[in-house]
């Protein structure tokens, strides 16, 4: 298998990390405008089975070159590439993957399904955590169930050892976290598909210790279409982020004064961008270099089962990985970009043209490689 990975950010090197894992994986190319800076755990010697590249994917051609003779590409840079990289990919002949997490551009993607087809080739959005991973198991809890009514999913990246005021570290892009607390999520009410506010419903959610209790809330991105393929079928259906308690009540204040709007403002005479400023105000804050991180994840599905009352319930709760230095965000998001680009090419995903995760990817052997990689879903 000859990989390419977009991006060399911290998804991008878990998910080039664990291509290198798999002997039949010969060579990762790992793509980023800056590509020369590798975290530790990727600088060691790969025998040649890694190479990095300068890429930028604004360069049609340059990107065109890049996906020459690949047999998958995997995107872990920002969403709003994901569209023209897809494209791209498909022109190209080559399987594509990338982590998603916004609607509209996966329904742009879906328009490509025909001449994906057409090639033989997969084309998958949304294959990180939430959107991914929630997704597959989802699916498989209503599968599962003679009649599903409601399936609540809930996910969280979080700091081991929290820090007021938010109790929270930076586990991935802050941007797109506020995008996740500034966007509408889409959840089905009724049977359908309608969206509520960022950051409200808060609830409490249990988990083993030494996690506890939880707060979740709604948030944009986080199941994708998953609303607008069962509508009509389930009666309840919801995404919310999981955070330490008291999370919401300080972050909603901070976007209702306007902090996190993303139109400019004069200042002093100079244009700005309040969530610009924002980021840079509290980056320093929120960054911790040496703090270990942990992903907690629930995904429960209730409806009826040979006539009763029945109910399906996935938990997942991973930690820093202290010996490699890979977070749990990383390992849960990046490992799953990896590997749904690996069964992309060895065949076991059969579906050809575009398919979300849920419609794609099979459960048990997707499970399976999440155990190898000590990734444990828990049935409860």
């Amino acid at each position: 298998m000859k990989m390419l990975v977009l991006g060399a950010g911290l998804q991008g090197c878990a998910c080039a990390y664990d291509l290198l894992q798999n002997p039949a994986v010969e060579q990762v190319t790992l793509a980023d405008l800056r590509p020369e800076k590798l975290p530790p755990f990727l600088r060691v010697d790969w025998k040649g089975r890694l190479r990095t590249l300068k890429l930028d994917v604004s360069d049609a051609t340059a990107v065109r070159v890049a996906f020459e003779g690949q047999n998958a590409v995997m995107s872990a840079i920002p969403y709003y590439y994901n569209g023209p990289m897809a494209k791209a990919a498909v022109e190209g002949g080559c399987h594509f993957s990338d982590l998603g997490g916004n609607t509209e551009i996966v329904l742009e993607q879906k328009k490509l399904h025909q001449q994906a087809h057409s090639k033989g080739i997969s084309v998958i959005p949304d294959c990180g955590l939430a959107p991914g991973m929630v997704n597959i198991l989802a699916a498989e809890g209503i599968r599962r169930l003679d009649r599903a009514e409601k399936v609540k999913i809930f996910v969280g990246g979080l700091p081991q050892k929290p820090e007021p005021p938010l109790n929270y570290q930076i586990v991935y892009s802050l941007e797109g976290a506020l995008d996740y607390y500034t966007t509408p999520s889409w959840v089905l009410r009724g049977g359908r598909p309608v969206q509520v506010d960022a950051l409200s419903e808060v609830e409490p959610v249990e988990f083993p210790s030494p996690v506890g209790t939880l707060e979740a809330f709604h948030t944009g991105g986080g199941i994708s279409t998953l609303p607008f393929a069962y509508q009509g079928k389930i009666d309840v259906m919801e995404y919310k982020t999981l955070r330490y308690p008291g999370h919401a009540a300080v972050v909603r204040p901070i976007r209702e004064l306007g902090l996190l709007a993303n139109e400019p403002i004069e200042v002093k005479g100079n244009r700005v961008v309040p969530r610009d400023v924002f980021i840079a105000a509290v980056s320093p804050k929120l960054s911790k270099p040496n703090g270990r991180d942990l992903v907690a994840l629930q995904v429960q599905v209730t409806g009826k089962k040979n006539g009763a009352d029945n109910s399906v319930t996935f938990r997942l709760i991973d930690y820093y990985d202290a010996k490699h230095g890979i977070s749990a965000m990383m390992r849960t998001t990046g490992y799953s970009l990896s590997v749904t680009g690996q069964m992309q090419v060895d065949g076991r995903v059969t579906a050809k043209g575009v398919h979300t995760p849920d419609e794609a990817i099979p459960f048990a052997a997707y499970v399976t490689e999440l155990a190898r990689r000590d990734i444990k879903i828990e049935e409860i």
